[in-house]
C-alpha cells in the first residue's frame, strides 16, 4: 500500500487559493507528475492549476485560460513541461481520451487534470490530489482545500505542511522566500521578506547523521563531533551573544523539523576583490581574543528543550578529520599507492602531535571562524561589528584552531606580512585580557593545528568534488597546501613533514 499524507487548509479568497498554489510548485516539479483537482463547478480547481502553471513558468502574467473546450492546453516552462486537462465535457471515458491523443500529449510532462473521476482508471496511481470545496455560505469566496499526497510525494508534503505551520506560529507565514546560496553543508538557507519590510533567514537542517556507520558504530559526522541537528546552532547563538559576539538573534525554532528562522545580519562580509580587508579581520580577532581569555561554560540551556553539552574537541575528533586526506586527497596527487603500514604511521605521528593540544585548557572553538561566515556590521560598535553566523560545530577545544581558520583562511590568500600581522594583534589583546597569556606555547599549538585543519581541508575539498559533485573547491587546494607545507616546517611536527615527503612529494613540488 502506498505511502499518503493529507492536509486540510482554509483559504479566505481566490488570491489564498493562488498563494497556496505558488508555494506546492517546487514540490510538484520535484517529486508529482499528475496533479488531480476536484470540487464543484465554481470552486476554483482552474485558478488554482493557473497559479501553479504561472509559478512553474515563472510568469506572473501568463495567459493561462481553462481548457474546458480545447479540453488540452499545453505549456513549455523552464522547471518542466505541462499538460493541463479539463475533462468536464468527457462522456466516453479512457476511450475518448485515447482516441484524442491524451497518452501521446501526456508523455514526459506534468498533468494537470480537472475533473479526473470522468476516467479514474488513468489518475489513480501515485499523484497529488487537490479537492477545493466551499467553506461557508456566509463566506462565498473562501475555500476549504484538501491536499493529498500519494506516493513518494507523501513525505514532501508532510515536509511543507510542517514548514508552513512554523511559519504561521513566527509570525512570517505572508513572507515571500527567495533561495540564498548556501555552504559546503546540506543546509538550505532562505531569505524571507514580509510585506512590512521585516527580513529575516530561514535555515532548514532537516536531523541527520553524515553517512554510515565507519568506527565504534559511529559515522563521521558523530566522532568528528559534528552537529546532526539545529539544537547546537540555537544554543550556541545565544550564548555568544551573551558573551558580546553578534551572533544572530534566534527568531523561532522547530529543533524536531530542523527549522531556524534567524536575524538577517546583511552580506557585507571580510574581503573585498577576493582579498582579506586587514582591518576587519584585524577586529574579528580582537573579538576572539577575550573570548579566549575567559572560563566558559560547557554546558547551554535550550528553551524548551534539555541543555546542550558542548563536546570535546578530543583525538578521535581531530584524528577522524585527517584521516579525510588519505581517504579522498591522496589519490589526487599520486598518493593512492600508500601502504596501510603508512598510514598507520600516518596516524599514529598525528597522535603523538595531538597530545599537547587535547591536553590544553579549553575553550569554546566555534571551528568555522574565516571570511564566508563573518559578516560587518557597520553601524554596530567595536567588535560587535563582526558578525558570526556559522558556529552549529563549536566543540571545546584550543584557541589556535579559530585563529589559524582566519588567519590562514582556506578561501582566501592571506600574505605572510598580514599573517604575522595579526597574530600579534590577537597576542596584544590576549594579554590585556589574561597577562599570564603564552604566546610561546600558542604559537607552537597554532603550527600543529595550522597543519591538521590544512589537511583535514584538502581531504574534505576532494572530498566535495569526487563524492559530493561540487568541483568548485578544487580552486583553492593549491592555498590550503601551501599553509600546510608552512605548518609543517614547525620542528614540533618534523616527523609528519617527512612522512609527507616521503608518501605524497607532488604536494611539495607545486
Amino acid at each position: 500500500m502506498s505511502e499518503e499524507a493529507e492536509w486540510l487548509i482554509d483559504v479566505a479568497d481566490e488570491a489564498q487559493t493562488a498563494e497556496l498554489a505558488a508555494r506546492l510548485a517546487p514540490l510538484i516539479c520535484d517529486t508529482v507528475r499528475v496533479v488531480t483537482l476536484s470540487g464543484d463547478l465554481g470552486a476554483g480547481k482552474t485558478a488554482f492549476a493557473r497559479a501553479l502553471i504561472r509559478a512553474l513558468a515563472q510568469d506572473p502574467t501568463l495567459e493561462a485560460p481553462s481548457p474546458t473546450f480545447t479540453l488540452m492546453q499545453l505549456y513549455e516552462t523552464p522547471a518542466c513541461r505541462i499538460l493541463h486537462a479539463d475533462l468536464y465535457r468527457i462522456a466516453g471515458g479512457e476511450a475518448e481520451l485515447e482516441a484524442m491523443g491524451f497518452e501521446e500529449a501526456a508523455e514526459d510532462a506534468l498533468v494537470l487534470v480537472e475533473w479526473p473521476e470522468r476516467a479514474p482508471s488513468l489518475f489513480a496511481g501515485e499523484r497529488l490530489e487537490v479537492r477545493l470545496s466551499f467553506a461557508a455560505a456566509e463566506t462565498p469566496d473562501a475555500r476549504r482545500i484538501g491536499i493529498i499526497a500519494h506516493g513518494k510525494a507523501a513525505g514532501r508534503l508532510k515536509a511543507f505542511r510542517t514548514m508552513r505551520e512554523f511559519l504561521e506560529r513566527a509570525g512570517w507565514a505572508d513572507a515571500t522566500r527567495e533561495y540564498l546560496q548556501g555552504d559546503a553543508s546540506s543546509r538550505v538557507y532562505e531569505v524571507l521578506r514580509r510585506p512590512d519590510g521585516a527580513q529575516a533567514i530561514l535555515m532548514i537542517s532537516p536531523a541527520r547523521p553524515d553517512g554510515p556507520p565507519i568506527r565504534y558504530g559511529k559515522p563521521y559526522s558523530a566522532i568528528a563531533r559534528l552537529a546532526e541537528t539545529v539544537k547546537p546552532f540555537v544554543a550556541m547563538a545565544d550564548a555568544l551573544r551573551g558573551q558580546g559576539l553578534s551572533a544572530p538573534q534566534i527568531y523561532a525554532y522547530d529543533l524536531s523539523a530542523g527549522f531556524v528562522l534567524l536575524e538577517d545580519l546583511g552580506r557585507d562580509g571580510v574581503v573585498a576583490g577576493g582579498a582579506p580587508i586587514a582591518d576587519r579581520y584585524l577586529e574579528a580577532l580582537a573579538a576572539l581574543a577575550p573570548l579566549h581569555a575567559r572560563r566558559l561554560p560547557d554546558v547551554l540551556p535550550v528553551e524548551g528543550s534539555t541543555p546542550y553539552h558542548i563536546p570535546p574537541y578530543d583525538l578521535d575528533a581531530l584524528l577522524i578529520e585527517v584521516e579525510l586526506l588519505l581517504e579522498w586527497y591522496a589519490a589526487r596527487v599520486g598518493g593512492g599507492g600508500i601502504s596501510s603500514g603508512s598510514k598507520a604511521t600516518f596516524v599514529n605521528l598525528w597522535r603523538q602531535a595531538l597530545i599537547e593540544i587535547v591536553m590544553s585548557a579549553p575553550t569554546w572553538t566555534l571551528r568555522d571562524f574565516h571570511s564566508p561566515n563573518l559578516i560587518w556590521l557597520p553601524d554596530r560598535q567595536g567588535t560587535a561589528r563582526v558578525g558570526v553566523i556559522d558556529f552549529q560545530d563549536t566543540v571545546l577545544g584550543h584557541p589556535a584552531y579559530d585563529v589559524v581558520s582566519l588567519t590562514q583562511d582556506a578561501r582566501v590568500d592571506v600574505p605572510d606580512e598580514l599573517e604575522m600581522r595579526l597574530l600579534g594583534h590577537y597576542a596584544r589583546k590576549r594579554r590585556e585580557a589574561d597577562p599570564l597569556f603564552d604566546m610561546a606555547a600558542f604559537a607552537r599549538a597554532y603550527a600543529i593545528l595550522g597543519a591538521q585543519r590544512a589537511t583535514k581541508i584538502l581531504g574534505i575539498f576532494a572530498r566535495l568534488d569526487q563524492r559530493d559533485h561540487k568541483p568548485q573547491y578544487l580552486v583553492h587546494l593549491p592555498r590550503v597546501e601551501s599553509y600546510l607545507r608552512k605548518g609543517l616546517r614547525h620542528p614540533a611536527l618534523a616527523d609528519l613533514e617527512a612522512w609527507y615527503v616521503a608518501n605524497l612529494p607532488a604536494l611539495f613540488h607545486a
